[in-house]
């Protein structure tokens, strides 16, 4: 979340920043019940000031009636202090629910708009497949290569999930470890990470896991959720500590499932695998010192365009909306892959990048110490990013889609050959490497 301080000295910029991401949030009532908590905090120090003072009379020579006097003084101020640190406890608690409703503030050039239309491409990379016959979606060639089954799953899980089988098992895996090996070179501590993590850190990340408009899938009688993606997970992991300075920035991998509710979500847009209940995906995550972080969120978005550069899928970047920003992002880019199969041809996005400044750091408490340059030294708050490496349900559509040959085999890209151990998905081919 934002300082509240920050939140009092720019009202105008956070209110036409609110309006600009297209959320409800009331930057008047943080600064009122900022001032609130600022007027409770100084008169219970008052009371607490008179409070030693009584005591320190206490300790005196005294006359009984004296005595007796402080006394009651002393129970007096001690029901008074009781009652000033309940309504302070009440006023944080409210301001704390009322800041987390404001959006981070989005980067001076992050365009202005509210959907897909409005999102600013910035490059191009490689050119959309053309084919001199008619291209399947990878729906089809999934079905008719026999390494996707969609119908069992519905039947054994519901709809929007699948099964992955034969060599499109091998696929997976593969992608895995050509991401992994890009990563690992490029100073990345891979992680395997949990599927569940706390409310509270959700919470923190940003996430929101009650609600009708939630993506998230809550544990019944747990206060946990299956999550999302990893950086909820990585991004917790140092929750309530002081990294020393000295060891940032933190260059994180993490591999996990991901669960999604995808609530309203259907049509041609989501079909097969493109949006799903449950997929693997291998995310980025740094902690960083604040000055750094423009220059790491460029990092980021240089390995996303190296993983897809190197499997040879045409993509484009694109700079994020305001209002498709999501309220912990400052600003945020988004890798869209060219998919034959959809609607006839059409972009998809297949990774993003954000950098969340300090906003995701404040709610969890995350810090490094730093030395002001006086000899003193004090602790302030990383800042935090992330990125997805390569989400492989979408990985795998653009594959299948870009690289299908006319008889409808597939032709792998030639990174993946080592790590596949084969070069075509045919047709009644076998199960795996041969």
């Amino acid at each position: 979340m934002l300082d509240y301080r920050f939140i009092v000295d720019n009202i105008d910029a956070v209110k036409k920043n609110i309006e600009n991401r297209f959320m409800k949030a009331d930057a008047d009532a943080v600064c009122d019940l900022f001032k609130k908590r600022t007027e409770l905090a100084t008169a219970l120090q008052n009371l607490q000031q008179r409070r030693n003072v009584n005591a320190a009379a206490m300790k005196g020579k005294l006359e009984a009636d004296a005595r007796q006097e402080l006394v009651d003084e002393g129970k007096k101020l001690k029901d008074q202090i009781a009652a000033a640190e309940a309504d302070l406890s009440g006023i944080e608690a409210e301001l704390e629910v009322q800041a987390r409703r404001i959006p981070n503030m989005a980067h001076p050039e992050a365009p202005i708009g509210r959907e897909d239309k409005d999102n600013l491409e910035l490059k191009r990379v490689g050119e959309p497949a053309e084919f001199d016959f008619e291209p399947r979606d990878h729906v089809q060639l999934g079905q008719e290569l026999d390494i996707i089954d969609f119908d069992s799953a519905t039947k054994v899980s519901g709809t929007k999930f699948y099964y992955l089988k034969n060599q499109g098992v091998f696929l997976e895996l593969g992608l895995i470890r050509y991401a992994l090996d890009i990563l690992a070179k490029k100073g990345f501590t891979p992680f395997i990470t949990p599927d569940i993590a706390r409310t509270e850190i959700l919470e923190g990340i940003g996430f929101n896991p009650r609600g009708a408009e939630s993506n998230v899938y809550t544990l019944e009688g747990e206060d946990a959720c299956l999550v999302g993606t990893a950086e909820i997970t990585l991004g917790g992991y140092h929750a309530g500590t002081v990294i020393p300075k000295e060891k940032l920035p933190l260059r994180m991998a993490g591999l996990s499932h991901c669960f999604r509710r995808e609530a309203g979500a259907a049509g041609q847009f989501s079909k097969g695998l493109y949006r799903v209940h449950q997929f693997t995906k291998l995310e980025m995550f740094v902690y960083c010192l604040p000055e750094e972080s423009d220059r790491f969120h460029g990092e980021l978005r240089a390995v996303e365009e190296e993983i897809f550069s190197g499997l040879g899928i045409p993509f484009r970047v694109v700079d994020t909306c305001t209002g498709d920003l999501g309220a912990p992002a400052y600003r945020k880019w988004d890798l869209e892959a060219w998919m034959p199969g959809r609607n006839g041809g059409e972009w998809g996005e297949v990774t993003s990048t954000s950098n969340c400044t300090d906003y995701q750091a404040r709610r969890l408490n995350i810090r490094y110490r730093d030395d002001d340059g006086g000899g003193k030294s004090r602790n302030k708050f990383v800042h935090m990013l992330n990125g997805t490496a390569i989400a492989l349900s979408r990985a795998i559509i653009a594959i299948l889609e870009n690289f299908q040959q006319a008889g409808g085999s597939v032709k792998l890209p030639p990174a993946l050959v080592p790590y596949c151990g084969f070069e075509v998905i045919e047709p009644g081919s076998a199960a795996g490497p041969v």
